[in-house]
C-alpha cells in the first residue's frame, strides 16, 4: 500500500559552518582553464591507462576491497545479489522482431548473455521455447575479446536483417556489423563499421544512413560526429556520399538520423537531428535529394509519424519542451502535438499547401504532470503519463470535429507506468508496471479498441492490457510501506519523494536517500531486488527524492535547476534530508546518500557543502571536477546542462558547487566510498579519481575502487554486478547500522 502524506513543513534558514567560511586551499587563484589547470595537482589521474593511474587505482583497490569484501556480510550480499541477478524466473525482455519476439538474456551461465528468439504464442507460455541467434559469450571465447552486447537495429519489416553493436569492454563506443537472423551468422561482406559512436539508420536492404568518424576533423569537441552520409552496400566510409553537414562546434551529442515508418513499414519522413548543445537542436527533413530545416522549436522531442496516408500527408508526433508560438497560439512547455511535417517547411518549400491550424495539441499536462513515453501509430498515439510522480496511461485518437479523444486505459495504481516496445503492423505495444514493493508486471496492448467521439463519453478501458508475465517477489514486502511525503526546499518549492520503510517503524532507522535531479530524467516508484533483499529485509529504509533537475513534472522542473540555478538541485536535496530528520524516520547519524553519474554531481556536492547531515555518500562512476569536466571525454556535450566553464561568469557558478576544488580542512566529511570503471567513456573516470586522491591528501578518510570492465552502465555481466551491489551494501551497512 502506498499512501499519500502532504505536510507542510517551515523553510529553515541553515546557517554556513565555520568551516565553509574558509577559502579551500585547492580552489584556483583564477577561473580561466589555464588557472584551473595550475592549481590541479592531479592531472597525472586523467590518463586513462598512465601509469600513476594505475599505480593508485591498484593501490586503492587494494584498501577498498580489504574493508569490504572481508566483512562477514559481503560473501551472504554477494550471494543474493547475484540470485537475483541471474535468476532464471526473471520476466525476459521482449522486442518485436519479424513476425516473433526477441530478448537478449544474462545468467549464470551466460553471463555475457545470449540473443534469442521465439514466438508469441510461445512467448505468452508457461514453457516458452528459445532459439539462440547469437550466443556473445561463445563469440568472446571464439574472437579473443570482452565483448559486450549493445543492441541491435533490425530492417522492418521481416528484420532479418539487423545491425548488432558489440562493446569492447562496455564502452560506448561499439563496432557495427550486420547479422542475418535466418542464417544466424554474421553476413558474409556486410555492413561493418569499426569502434565508434555511431548513430546509424537502415534506409533500405542496402544503404545505412551514417553518421561517424569519417577522419580527421570529422568529429565535434566532445568526440561525437557531425558529418550524416548515405553507406551504400560494398561502399567504404571514404566512398559514402555526404547528405548532411552540421558544424565542428555543435555540442550535445552528435547529429542522428531517423528514419520514420507508418504502420506498413513505409517511410513516412527522414528526419536528422543536428544538436546545437545538451538540450537545444534543429530538426531537419532529408526529401528528395536534400535537406531542409523544419520550424519546429529547438527543445523539442519528436515521438513518430502518422502517415497512413503517405509521406506528403505524415504528421509529426512531437512533445514540446518550451513555451512555443504555432500559427498565432501559445503551447506550454510540455505539450504533446501533431503538426504536418509539409506544413513545418519554410513557405516556399511546401508545394502548394494551404496551412490550417487544426486540432494540433494532443494533451496538455497539468503542473504536477509530465509525458514520459509515446508510442505513435497511423490512427492514434499511446501515451505513458506522470501524474505527481505516478504512471497512468492513456490512448489518443483523432475523431475529426471533435479532435483528439483520450481513453484511459486500466493500470495499477501508485506504480510506474513504461511502454516497451511496439509493433505498428501488429498494432500492439508491450506495457510494464512496478512499485517499491511490487515487482514488475507486463502485459501487451491491443490499440484497436474504439475511440469515443464525443468527449462526454470518455470512460476508462477496463481490460485493454493482457497480463503475459508477473515477475516473482525477491525480498519480503509485506513487513513495509511506501508514503510519498514533500519538503519544502530554500526558495519554498515543495519537494516530493517517496519513503519506503516497515509498517512498524519505531524510531529513527539507517537509511539511503537516492537522487539524480538532472537532464529531465524521472525516477517514479521502481522495483529494486537488490536493494530489498539486502537493504530492507535488514531494517533499512530507502528514499527516493524527486528534485529539480529531473522530468517528473516536465520541462520546467528539468529546466529549473539549469546552468546558474544548479544550487536548487542541491538545496532539494539538503530540504529532503532535513525533512526526514523532522519527521522522525531518520538522523544524520543514520543518514547515507547514493547517487551515479549526474548523480554524482548532487551526491559530491552534498556532502561538500552539508557533511553535517549526512554519514555515507556512495558517489559512482561520478563527474565531481566540474571546471575541467568539458576538457574530459564526453564531457563538453553536457554543457547545455551545466554550462560552460571557459565562460568566466559560468566558471564562477559552477566554481562554487565544484566538489574537487570546495573541498576544505575541517569539515568533518563522513567516510565516502567513491567508484567507477576504468572502461567508462561516458564519464571519465578522472573525475572519481582525483576526488578520491584529494581526500586522501586532505587525511580524510575514505574509500575508493575501481572496476576494471564493464563501461558506464554496469550491464556487462551480472556476476560482476552482483560484486557491485555487494561493496554498495556493505559499506553502506558498515556506516549506517553499526
Amino acid at each position: 500500500m502506498m499512501k499519500s502524506l502532504m505536510m507542510a513543513v517551515a523553510v529553515v534558514a541553515i546557517a554556513a559552518p565555520a568551516y565553509a567560511q574558509q577559502t579551500p586551499p585547492h580552489f584556483p587563484a583564477d577561473l580561466t582553464p589555464a588557472g584551473v589547470r595550475a592549481a590541479d595537482d592531479h592531472l597525472a589521474l586523467e590518463e586513462v591507462n598512465g601509469a600513476e593511474a594505475m599505480a593508485f587505482v591498484a593501490a586503492s583497490n587494494e584498501r577498498a576491497l580489504s574493508s569490504l569484501t572481508n566483512d562477514p556480510r559481503y560473501e551472504t550480499f554477494r550471494q543474493e545479489a547475484e540470485a537475483i541477478l541471474t535468476a532464471t524466473d526473471r520476466i525476459p525482455a521482449p522486442s518485436f522482431l519479424g513476425d516473433g519476439i526477441g530478448n537478449f538474456w544474462q545468467d549464470a551461465t551466460n553471463p555475457k548473455g545470449v540473443w534469442r528468439r521465439t514466438t508469441l504464442d510461445s512467448y505468452r507460455s508457461a514453457d516458452t521455447q528459445w532459439e539462440t541467434l547469437l550466443d556473445i559469450d561463445a563469440l568472446s571465447r571464439a574472437e579473443g575479446k570482452d565483448w559486450v552486447f549493445k543492441g541491435a537495429s533490425c530492417l522492418a519489416p521481416d528484420e532479418t536483417r539487423c545491425l548488432i553493436n558489440l562493446s569492447d569492454g562496455g564502452k560506448d563506443a561499439v563496432v557495427v556489423r550486420e547479422f542475418d537472423t535466418t542464417t544466424k551468422s554474421f553476413v558474409d561482406g556486410g555492413f561493418v563499421l569499426p569502434e565508434g559512436k555511431h548513430r546509424i539508420s537502415w534506409l533500405d536492404r542496402d544503404t545505412l544512413l551514417v553518421a561517424t568518424d569519417f577522419g580527421p576533423g570529422t568529429l565535434t569537441e566532445s568526440g561525437y560526429p557531425f558529418i550524416v552520409k548515405a553507406l551504400k552496400r560494398g561502399q567504404t566510409l571514404a566512398q559514402a556520399t555526404e547528405i548532411y553537414r552540421g558544424e565542428q562546434s555543435d555540442g550535445g551529442y552528435g547529429v542522428s538520423t531517423s528514419v520514420l515508418r507508418n504502420d506498413r513499414s513505409e517511410i513516412g519522413a527522414i528526419l536528422i537531428n543536428r544538436p546545437l548543445d545538451t538540450f537545444r537542436s534543429e530538426t531537419w527533413i532529408y526529401a528528395d535529394g536534400r535537406t531542409v530545416k523544419l520550424g519546429l522549436p529547438e527543445r523539442v522531442s519528436v515521438h513518430g509519424v502518422m502517415a497512413d496516408q503517405g509521406p506528403e500527408l505524415a504528421n509529426l508526433i512531437f512533445t514540446v519542451e518550451e513555451n512555443w508560438t504555432w500559427i498565432g497560439r501559445e503551447y506550454a512547455a510540455g505539450t504533446l502535438m501533431s503538426v504536418q511535417a509539409l506544413a513545418l517547411r519554410p513557405a516556399g518549400d511546401r508545394n502548394g499547401v494551404i496551412i490550417t491550424n487544426g486540432a494540433v495539441r494532443i494533451f496538455a499536462p497539468t503542473e504536477r504532470q509530465s509525458v514520459e513515453a509515446v508510442d505513435v501509430f497511423d490512427d492514434r498515439v499511446v501515451v505513458a503519463i506522470n501524474d505527481n510522480v505516478r504512471g497512468r496511461l492513456s490512448v489518443f485518437g483523432y475523431t475529426g470535429e471533435w479532435g483528439w479523444h483520450e481513453r484511459h486505459v486500466a493500470v495499477p495504481e501508485n506504480s510506474a507506468v513504461a511502454l516497451g516496445d511496439q509493433s505498428r503492423g501488429g498494432r500492439q505495444v508491450f506495457v510494464s508496471s512496478q512499485n517499491f514493493l511490487t515487482p514488475p508486471s507486463l502485459g501487451l496492448l491491443d490499440v484497436d479498441f474504439p475511440i469515443t467521439r464525443r468527449p462526454a463519453e470518455s470512460t476508462q478501458v477496463p481490460n485493454a492490457i493482457v497480463e503475459l508475465r508477473q515477475a516473482p517477489a525477491k525480498f519480503d514486502a509485506s513487513t513495509h510501506i511506501t508514503e510519498q511525503f514533500e519538503a519544502v526546499s530554500s526558495d519554498g518549492v515543495r519537494i516530493p519523494y517517496f519513503v519506503t520503510r516497515p509498517r512498524e517503524q519505531s524510531g529513527p532507522a539507517p537509511t539511503i536517500l537516492f537522487g539524480y535531479g538532472g537532464f529531465q530524467a524521472s525516477f517514479p516508484p521502481a522495483y529494486k531486488p537488490e536493494m530489498g533483499k539486502l537493504w530492507l529485509e535488514n531494517g533499512g529504509v530507502f528514499v527516493q527524492a524527486n528534485i529539480r533537475g529531473g522530468g517528473e513534472f516536465g520541462p520546467q522542473w528539468h529546466q529549473a535547476a539549469l546552468n546558474e540555478n544548479r544550487q536548487r538541485a542541491f538545496d532539494d536535496f539538503a530540504a529532503v534530508a532535513r525533512d526526514l530528520e523532522q519527521r522522525g524516520i531518520t538522523t544524520p547519524r543514520r543518514l547515507g546518500i547514493y547517487g551515479r553519474s549526474n548523480g554524482g554531481v548532487l551526491t559530491s556536492a552534498s556532502i561538500t557543502q552539508h557533511p553535517e547531515l549526512f554519514n555515507a555518500a556512495v558517489i559512482e562512476s561520478p563527474l565531481i571536477d566540474m571546471l575541467r569536466y568539458h576538457e574530459l571525454p564526453a564531457g563538453a556535450s553536457w554543457i547545455g546542462e551545466y554550462g560552460d566553464p571557459r565562460i568566466p561568469e559560468e566558471a564562477a557558478w559552477i566554481a562554487r558547487y565544484s566538489a574537487y576544488q570546495q573541498l576544505r580542512p575541517g569539515a568533518n566529511y563522513p567516510r565516502v566510498y567513491i567508484t567507477t570503471n576504468t572502461r567508462d567513456d561516458r564519464v571519465h573516470p578522472g573525475h572519481a579519481r582525483k576526488f578520491a586522491a584529494r581526500l586522501g591528501d586532505m587525511g580524510y578518510d575514505h574509500l575508493y575502487y575501481e572496476e576494471t570492465a564493464g563501461g558506464h552502465s554496469n550491464d556487462a555481466d551480472p556476476v560482476a554486478n552482483a560484486r557491485r551491489w555487494a561493496r554498495h551494501y556493505v559499506y553502506l551497512a558498515q556506516q549506517l547500522m553499526d
